[in-house]
Protein backbone atom coordinates (compact mmCIF):
# COMPACT_ATOMS: atom_id res chain seq x y z
CA UNK A 1 0.00 0.00 0.00
CA UNK A 2 1.51 3.18 -1.11
CA UNK A 3 2.26 5.77 2.13
CA UNK A 4 -0.69 8.54 2.50
CA UNK A 5 0.45 12.30 1.22
CA UNK A 6 -0.23 13.92 4.52
CA UNK A 7 -0.04 17.43 4.43
CA UNK A 8 2.09 18.05 8.20
CA UNK A 9 4.23 21.30 7.57
CA UNK A 10 5.49 22.89 4.98
CA UNK A 11 9.01 21.84 5.51
CA UNK A 12 7.65 18.25 4.52
CA UNK A 13 5.84 18.86 1.25
CA UNK A 14 8.36 19.74 -1.52
CA UNK A 15 8.43 23.46 -3.09
CA UNK A 16 7.18 21.99 -6.51
CA UNK A 17 3.80 20.56 -4.80
CA UNK A 18 2.85 23.91 -2.85
CA UNK A 19 3.22 25.47 -5.58
CA UNK A 20 0.63 22.61 -7.48
CA UNK A 21 -1.67 23.50 -4.73
CA UNK A 22 -1.62 27.32 -4.57
CA UNK A 23 -2.08 27.43 -8.16
CA UNK A 24 -4.85 24.92 -8.43
CA UNK A 25 -6.37 26.99 -5.08
CA UNK A 26 -5.79 30.15 -7.44
CA UNK A 27 -7.54 28.22 -10.50
CA UNK A 28 -10.68 26.56 -7.71
CA UNK A 29 -11.64 29.77 -6.70
CA UNK A 30 -11.81 32.19 -10.13
CA UNK A 31 -14.26 28.63 -10.87
CA UNK A 32 -16.16 29.10 -7.67
CA UNK A 33 -16.95 32.73 -8.41
CA UNK A 34 -17.82 32.32 -12.15
CA UNK A 35 -20.55 29.40 -10.71
CA UNK A 36 -18.37 26.25 -11.84
CA UNK A 37 -16.29 23.70 -10.32
CA UNK A 38 -15.85 19.83 -10.29
CA UNK A 39 -17.00 17.27 -7.33
CA UNK A 40 -13.54 15.09 -7.60
CA UNK A 41 -14.11 14.24 -3.74
CA UNK A 42 -17.62 13.04 -3.82
CA UNK A 43 -18.11 9.90 -1.82
CA UNK A 44 -15.16 10.81 0.37
CA UNK A 45 -15.22 11.41 3.87
CA UNK A 46 -13.05 13.74 6.05
CA UNK A 47 -12.89 13.58 10.19
CA UNK A 48 -12.35 16.59 11.75
CA UNK A 49 -11.04 16.47 15.34
CA UNK A 50 -10.64 19.81 17.28
CA UNK A 51 -8.54 19.18 20.58
CA UNK A 52 -8.73 23.26 19.98
CA UNK A 53 -11.85 24.55 18.78
CA UNK A 54 -11.92 27.12 16.01
CA UNK A 55 -14.93 28.83 14.67
CA UNK A 56 -12.30 29.56 11.10
CA UNK A 57 -10.97 26.08 10.88
CA UNK A 58 -13.88 24.06 11.47
CA UNK A 59 -16.04 26.06 8.68
CA UNK A 60 -13.53 26.22 6.16
CA UNK A 61 -12.84 22.99 5.85
CA UNK A 62 -16.17 21.81 6.08
CA UNK A 63 -17.14 24.09 3.72
CA UNK A 64 -14.39 23.26 1.54
CA UNK A 65 -14.94 19.26 1.55
CA UNK A 66 -18.70 19.88 0.85
CA UNK A 67 -17.74 22.40 -2.30
CA UNK A 68 -15.56 19.48 -3.50
CA UNK A 69 -18.43 16.72 -3.34
CA UNK A 70 -16.84 15.24 0.39
CA UNK A 71 -18.59 15.05 3.53
CA UNK A 72 -17.11 16.07 6.95
CA UNK A 73 -17.56 14.41 10.30
CA UNK A 74 -16.40 16.74 13.54
CA UNK A 75 -14.85 15.08 16.56
CA UNK A 76 -14.22 17.17 19.59
CA UNK A 77 -11.59 16.63 22.13
CA UNK A 78 -13.79 15.50 24.22
CA UNK A 79 -15.09 12.79 22.36
CA UNK A 80 -11.42 11.64 21.39
CA UNK A 81 -9.94 11.74 23.79
CA UNK A 82 -6.24 11.10 22.27
CA UNK A 83 -3.91 9.54 23.75
CA UNK A 84 -6.26 8.42 26.98
CA UNK A 85 -8.78 6.08 26.37
CA UNK A 86 -6.79 4.18 23.95
CA UNK A 87 -3.51 4.76 21.98
CA UNK A 88 -3.26 7.43 19.57
CA UNK A 89 -1.75 4.82 17.22
CA UNK A 90 -4.76 2.55 17.79
CA UNK A 91 -7.39 5.47 17.31
CA UNK A 92 -5.27 6.61 13.80
CA UNK A 93 -5.59 3.12 12.37
CA UNK A 94 -9.47 2.68 13.39
CA UNK A 95 -10.10 6.16 11.56
CA UNK A 96 -8.48 5.07 8.46
CA UNK A 97 -10.90 2.14 8.60
CA UNK A 98 -13.38 4.52 8.36
CA UNK A 99 -12.86 8.02 6.80
CA UNK A 100 -10.21 9.11 3.94
CA UNK A 101 -8.79 11.82 5.46
CA UNK A 102 -8.76 12.46 8.89
CA UNK A 103 -7.76 16.94 9.57
CA UNK A 104 -6.82 17.72 13.52
CA UNK A 105 -6.23 20.80 15.21
CA UNK A 106 -4.40 20.44 18.62
CA UNK A 107 -1.95 21.97 20.92
CA UNK A 108 0.33 19.37 21.08
CA UNK A 109 2.57 19.17 17.91
CA UNK A 110 3.47 15.46 18.75
CA UNK A 111 0.08 14.16 18.84
CA UNK A 112 -0.34 15.60 15.49
CA UNK A 113 2.84 13.56 14.23
CA UNK A 114 2.04 10.62 15.97
CA UNK A 115 -1.59 10.89 14.78
CA UNK A 116 0.10 10.58 10.96
CA UNK A 117 2.99 8.04 11.97
CA UNK A 118 -0.11 5.09 12.47
CA UNK A 119 -3.18 6.56 10.07
CA UNK A 120 -3.05 4.62 6.36
CA UNK A 121 -5.27 8.03 5.56
CA UNK A 122 -3.84 11.24 4.98
CA UNK A 123 -3.47 13.40 7.76
CA UNK A 124 -3.66 17.69 7.67
CA UNK A 125 -2.78 20.04 10.19
CA UNK A 126 -5.13 22.30 10.74
CA UNK A 127 -2.95 23.93 13.92
CA UNK A 128 -0.78 22.94 16.23
CA UNK A 129 1.06 24.74 19.00
CA UNK A 130 4.02 24.61 16.93
CA UNK A 131 3.09 25.56 13.21
CA UNK A 132 0.26 26.26 11.62
CA UNK A 133 0.47 25.39 7.79
CA UNK A 134 -2.79 25.72 6.48
CA UNK A 135 -2.76 29.80 7.49
CA UNK A 136 0.43 30.05 5.30
CA UNK A 137 -0.99 28.72 2.18
CA UNK A 138 -4.13 31.18 2.44
CA UNK A 139 -1.54 34.40 3.69
CA UNK A 140 0.73 33.16 0.37
CA UNK A 141 -2.57 33.19 -1.89
CA UNK A 142 -3.57 36.64 -0.82
CA UNK A 143 -0.51 38.19 -1.64
CA UNK A 144 0.04 36.92 -4.65
CA UNK A 145 -3.50 37.97 -5.77
CA UNK A 146 -2.62 41.38 -4.56
CA UNK A 147 0.93 42.00 -5.64
CA UNK A 148 2.25 38.82 -7.91
CA UNK A 149 4.46 36.41 -7.52
CA UNK A 150 5.67 36.00 -3.65
CA UNK A 151 9.46 35.17 -4.41
CA UNK A 152 12.12 37.60 -3.69
CA UNK A 153 9.67 39.51 -1.92
CA UNK A 154 10.47 40.49 2.02
CA UNK A 155 7.66 40.14 4.38
CA UNK A 156 8.02 40.91 8.02
CA UNK A 157 6.70 39.85 11.45
CA UNK A 158 6.17 41.43 14.48
CA UNK A 159 4.95 40.29 17.77
CA UNK A 160 5.21 37.05 19.21
CA UNK A 161 7.42 34.01 18.50
CA UNK A 162 4.30 31.73 17.91
CA UNK A 163 3.03 28.94 15.85
CA UNK A 164 2.38 31.22 12.74
CA UNK A 165 5.81 32.37 12.69
CA UNK A 166 7.23 28.93 12.50
CA UNK A 167 5.36 28.64 9.24
CA UNK A 168 5.70 31.63 7.85
CA UNK A 169 9.65 31.04 8.60
CA UNK A 170 9.25 27.83 6.66
CA UNK A 171 6.97 29.41 4.15
CA UNK A 172 10.00 31.26 3.26
CA UNK A 173 12.67 28.49 2.36
CA UNK A 174 9.90 26.78 0.13
CA UNK A 175 8.28 29.90 -1.62
CA UNK A 176 11.35 32.14 -1.71
CA UNK A 177 10.59 36.02 -0.39
CA UNK A 178 13.05 36.81 2.93
CA UNK A 179 11.55 36.44 6.32
CA UNK A 180 12.26 39.76 8.65
CA UNK A 181 10.97 39.47 11.90
CA UNK A 182 11.07 41.39 15.51
CA UNK A 183 10.18 39.72 18.78
CA UNK A 184 10.32 40.55 22.22
CA UNK A 185 13.52 39.23 24.22
CA UNK A 186 12.52 36.24 25.67
CA UNK A 187 9.81 35.54 22.71
CA UNK A 188 11.89 34.38 19.90
CA UNK A 189 10.69 31.68 17.16
CA UNK A 190 12.01 28.22 17.80
CA UNK A 191 15.95 27.26 16.74
CA UNK A 192 14.71 24.21 14.92
CA UNK A 193 12.69 26.33 12.23
CA UNK A 194 15.26 28.87 11.28
CA UNK A 195 17.78 26.73 11.29
CA UNK A 196 15.87 24.54 8.86
CA UNK A 197 14.85 27.53 6.71
CA UNK A 198 18.46 28.70 7.16
CA UNK A 199 20.05 25.52 5.74
CA UNK A 200 17.10 25.45 2.90
CA UNK A 201 18.61 28.88 1.59
CA UNK A 202 16.02 31.31 3.41
CA UNK A 203 17.02 34.66 4.13
CA UNK A 204 16.26 35.18 7.40
CA UNK A 205 16.56 38.17 10.04
CA UNK A 206 15.67 38.19 13.19
CA UNK A 207 16.29 41.24 15.55
CA UNK A 208 14.30 43.47 18.87
CA UNK A 209 13.59 46.12 16.91
CA UNK A 210 9.87 46.60 14.70
CA UNK A 211 10.83 49.38 12.85
CA UNK A 212 14.52 47.90 11.47
CA UNK A 213 11.94 44.10 10.53
CA UNK A 214 9.54 46.44 8.66
CA UNK A 215 11.55 49.25 6.77
CA UNK A 216 10.56 48.77 3.27
CA UNK A 217 8.96 45.62 3.09
CA UNK A 218 6.40 44.31 0.95
CA UNK A 219 3.70 42.82 3.69
CA UNK A 220 3.78 43.37 7.38
CA UNK A 221 2.01 40.15 9.25
CA UNK A 222 1.11 40.26 13.23
CA UNK A 223 -0.94 37.59 15.18
CA UNK A 224 -2.83 37.77 18.53
CA UNK A 225 -1.01 37.92 21.91
CA UNK A 226 -3.48 36.13 23.97
CA UNK A 227 -2.08 32.62 23.11
CA UNK A 228 0.56 33.59 26.13
CA UNK A 229 0.34 32.59 29.57
CA UNK A 230 -1.40 34.80 31.75
CA UNK A 231 1.68 36.08 33.31
CA UNK A 232 2.73 37.29 29.76
CA UNK A 233 -1.19 38.37 29.13
CA UNK A 234 -0.74 40.42 32.31
CA UNK A 235 2.55 42.35 31.23
CA UNK A 236 1.78 42.37 27.33
CA UNK A 237 1.46 45.78 26.79
CA UNK A 238 4.91 46.59 28.35
CA UNK A 239 6.56 43.37 26.24
CA UNK A 240 4.55 43.86 23.41
CA UNK A 241 3.16 47.53 22.80
CA UNK A 242 6.64 48.52 21.13
CA UNK A 243 5.70 45.40 18.41
CA UNK A 244 2.01 46.74 17.89
CA UNK A 245 1.06 47.30 14.12
CA UNK A 246 0.02 50.68 14.11
CA UNK A 247 0.19 53.69 11.17
CA UNK A 248 3.29 54.82 12.42
CA UNK A 249 4.89 51.15 11.82
CA UNK A 250 3.16 50.64 8.28
CA UNK A 251 4.84 53.66 7.54
CA UNK A 252 8.22 51.88 7.22
CA UNK A 253 7.11 49.21 5.37
CA UNK A 254 6.93 50.16 1.41
CA UNK A 255 3.79 52.27 0.90
CA UNK A 256 2.19 49.26 -1.32
CA UNK A 257 2.91 47.11 1.71
CA UNK A 258 -0.21 44.66 2.74
CA UNK A 259 -0.89 44.11 6.22
CA UNK A 260 -2.04 40.39 7.27
CA UNK A 261 -3.19 39.18 10.58
CA UNK A 262 -5.16 35.28 10.63
CA UNK A 263 -7.83 36.83 12.91
CA UNK A 264 -8.94 36.55 15.73
CA UNK A 265 -7.73 40.31 15.94
CA UNK A 266 -7.57 41.97 19.57
CA UNK A 267 -7.78 45.52 18.13
CA UNK A 268 -5.85 47.82 20.48
CA UNK A 269 -3.20 45.40 20.90
CA UNK A 270 -1.16 43.85 18.35
CA UNK A 271 -3.06 45.99 15.61
CA UNK A 272 -4.92 49.03 15.68
CA UNK A 273 -7.90 49.99 14.05
CA UNK A 274 -6.47 52.26 11.28
CA UNK A 275 -4.50 49.56 10.41
CA UNK A 276 -6.72 46.44 10.34
CA UNK A 277 -9.54 48.75 8.97
CA UNK A 278 -7.06 50.60 6.56
CA UNK A 279 -6.39 49.81 2.87
CA UNK A 280 -3.34 47.96 2.89
CA UNK A 281 -5.07 45.48 4.99
CA UNK A 282 -6.38 42.07 3.65
CA UNK A 283 -7.72 40.40 6.57
CA UNK A 284 -10.81 39.13 5.32
CA UNK A 285 -9.40 37.88 1.83
CA UNK A 286 -6.84 36.17 3.74
CA UNK A 287 -9.80 34.59 5.69
CA UNK A 288 -11.99 33.62 2.70
CA UNK A 289 -8.76 32.16 0.99
CA UNK A 290 -8.54 29.63 3.78
CA UNK A 291 -11.54 28.05 2.34
CA UNK A 292 -9.86 27.90 -1.21
CA UNK A 293 -6.36 26.54 -0.01
CA UNK A 294 -7.98 24.28 2.13
CA UNK A 295 -9.60 22.94 -1.17
CA UNK A 296 -6.71 22.07 -2.76
CA UNK A 297 -4.77 20.93 0.55
CA UNK A 298 -7.51 18.48 0.70
CA UNK A 299 -7.44 17.52 -3.10
CA UNK A 300 -4.03 17.37 -3.60
CA UNK A 301 -3.91 14.84 -0.36
CA UNK A 302 -6.59 12.30 -1.88
CA UNK A 303 -5.26 12.34 -5.39
CA UNK A 304 -7.76 14.55 -6.92
CA UNK A 305 -4.75 17.20 -8.33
Amino acid sequence: MASPKHFLDLSAVAASDLRLIMNDAMSRKQAFKAGQGDKPLAGKMLAMIFEKPSTRTRVSFDVGMRQLGGETLFLSGTEMQLGRAETIGDTARVLSRYVDAIMIRTTDHARMLELAEHATVPVINALTDDTHPCQIMADIMTFEEHRGPVKGKTIAWTGDGNNVLHSLVEGAARFGYRMNMAVPLGSEPKDHYLNWARNEGAEIMLCHDADRAVAGVDCVVTDTWVSMNQEHRARGHNVFQPYQVNSALMAQADKDALFMHCLPAHRGEEVTDEVIDGPQSVVFDEAENRLHAQKSILAWCLGAI
